[in-house]
Parts: C-alpha cells; sequence; structure tokens
C-alpha cells in the first residue's frame, strides 16, 4: 500500500508552506501539489485555502488530518506487528527535544537501542522544549525527552530521565542591578532586575510564580524560545535568567555566568521521555519504550 499520499498531506498541514512540505518529504514542490490535488479530487472537497501567499487548512482538511494521523498509526501498527513475527523492526521514530538534551540524554538513551534494532531509522527535530508534549499529543512527533508538567496529561505515558535544579544565573561583571542579598529577597530589590526568561513552559511558569510570591512582577528585558539563548544573553551583562542546572552545565558559556543564591530556591526540572499511550500499540514504538528505565 502507497501511504505517502497521507505523507505528503500531513507534512503540508504541518507546516503551511509548500516548500518546506516538500523538503521534508524529499519530493518536488509540483510532486507534492499532485499528490494534495489528487487527494481532493478522491474526497470531492478542498483540504487547503491556498494563494500564492499563505496555505490554510480547511474544516474538511482539519478532520481529514485526524484520519489521516490514525490511519498512518494503525498501519504502522500493524506492519510492525506481522514483522515482528519475522524478529524483525524497521522503520522510523521521530523524537523531539532541546538541543541541551540532544547531547545529554541521547547517546546513553539510543546506543544500545541502535545496536539491537538497526532497522530503525531514528529522527531527531531539535527545538523549545515548551513545544515538546503538544508536538506529541498532536501526533507530530513520536516521543519527545522534555520536562514532566505539573501535570501530565492521561493521554501520555511519562519515564523519567533525570532531574536539575532551576537556577538563577548572573553575568561575572558587576552591574547595580544584581541583588546584593540574593539569599534574603525583598520586592524592592528585585522590582527593577531586568529578566531574560523563558516564553513559555515550565521554567517560566515557576520563575512567574516565584515574583508572585515576592509581591512584584518581573521586568522581562528578553523572552526567548529555549533556554541555551538565555545563557548567552546573561553572560553578555543584559540582565538576570533562569535556566535548569543541565543547561549550564552543558553549556559552552557556562564560566562567563554566575549562580545566584536565591532563597527561596525554585522547584526541580523533572527531564524525561514522553509518549502518547495508544502509540505504544505500535512494536516499534514499544521496543523504544521499553529500553528506557526510569531512573525516578
Amino acid at each position: 500500500m502507497d501511504m505517502r499520499p497521507l505523507k505528503h498531506f500531513l507534512a503540508l498541514a504541518e507546516t503551511l508552506h509548500f516548500g518546506r512540505a516538500s523538503e521534508a518529504c524529499h519530493v518536488s514542490p509540483s510532486t507534492l501539489s499532485r499528490a494534495i490535488r489528487q487527494l481532493e479530487e478522491s474526497l470531492g472537497v478542498a483540504l487547503f485555502e491556498r494563494d500564492n501567499r499563505h496555505v490554510a487548512l480547511t474544516r474538511q482538511g482539519r478532520t481529514f488530518q485526524t484520519y489521516a494521523r490514525e490511519a498512518l498509526e494503525e498501519w504502522e501498527a500493524l506492519r510492525q506487528s506481522l514483522m515482528s513475527e519475522a524478529h524483525t523492526l524497521t522503520g522510523e521514530i521521530s523524537i523531539y527535544c532541546s538541543v541541551t538534551a540532544s547531547y545529554s540524554f541521547l547517546y546513553e538513551l539510543l546506543s544500545e537501542f541502535r545496536t539491537r534494532h538497526p532497522g530503525i531509522e531514528l529522527k531527531l527535530h531539535t527545538g523549545d522544549p515548551a513545544q515538546s508534549l503538544q508536538r506529541v499529543l498532536a501526533g507530530n512527533e513520536d516521543m519527545a525527552i522534555t520536562p514532566r508538567p505539573r501535570q501530565v496529561p492521561d493521554a501520555l505515558g511519562f519515564k523519567s530521565l533525570t532531574r536539575s535544579p532551576l537556577v538563577f544565573i548572573a553575568p561575572h561583571a558587576a552591574h547595580g542591578w544584581i541583588p546584593t542579598t540574593p539569599e534574603s529577597p525583598s520586592a524592592t530589590q528585585w522590582r527593577e532586575v531586568p529578566m531574560i526568561l523563558s516564553e513559555a513552559g515550565l521554567s517560566r511558569q515557576y520563575t512567574d510564580t516565584w515574583f508572585r510570591a515576592l509581591g512584584v512582577a518581573p521586568r522581562i528585558y528578553a523572552q526567548v524560545a529555549g533556554h541555551e539563548a538565555i545563557v548567552s544573553m546573561v553572560g553578555l551583562g543584559f540582565g538576570l535568567g533562569v535556566v535548569p542546572r543541565i543547561v549550564l552545565d552543558t553549556s559552552p558559556l557556562a564560566e562567563r555566568v554566575r549562580i545566584l543564591p536565591v532563597k527561596p530556591e525554585l522547584p526541580h526540572y523533572d527531564v524525561g521521555l514522553c509518549v502518547l499511550e495508544r502509540r505504544l500499540k505500535s512494536p516499534l514504538i514499544a521496543a523504544l519504550w521499553d529500553e528506557v528505565a526510569e531512573r525516578f
């Protein structure tokens, strides 16, 4: 069975850009356009609204997106089930994680798995960890290395890999806005401190809660996607930042910043592997999931 038209459709539905979708599918834009047109002709409806400036899913396209994801998942589960009878697993697993997680966990996580399952192709996508849960829930990724949310959605399975404290970091150079007594913070002391924070995600939630408890709103100098850029901007002297200690420990710019001994301390960051529970019906996904031993 040729499932490529469904894969082409899903790539375009995610990117909403014919050029990027065709690159992801390793086909020409004209081939991708032809595949979408043939799907629309078969269904008798338009799946996308498109002109020279933008591409958008129609209402029917959003309905078909759900079907296409489920159909591909069921097809892959059946294919892997049949292949597992022959003790061979082949196919693709996509994993989403931050840049820090890619070199902090992936070698240990995947080295033995690759030896046992050489027929499985692993596709790695890196980006802001704040997006990881949504990408798995939406079916854009098979798995993600992500911070554990305050409440794990019922549809997700989560295995902890490590814990890391969240820390306040400051530049080494002296600045008048750096709190002199971080061990005993006050609203007056922190009201004018320029902060460089994540746009979203667990570290931002914990930081906002810390400032609310202090009775002030943080003075935001910059909001960034991901934590790695925070270390760089703090090192340049633009403000204070909040990052997981694991990011600082693996950053090439770690020597340009210092940890402030702020009290009360922020909660720890629990980092782990997550997957949609229903995706574990696939022997391919289950093989990697079973490989991971929960640490905590």
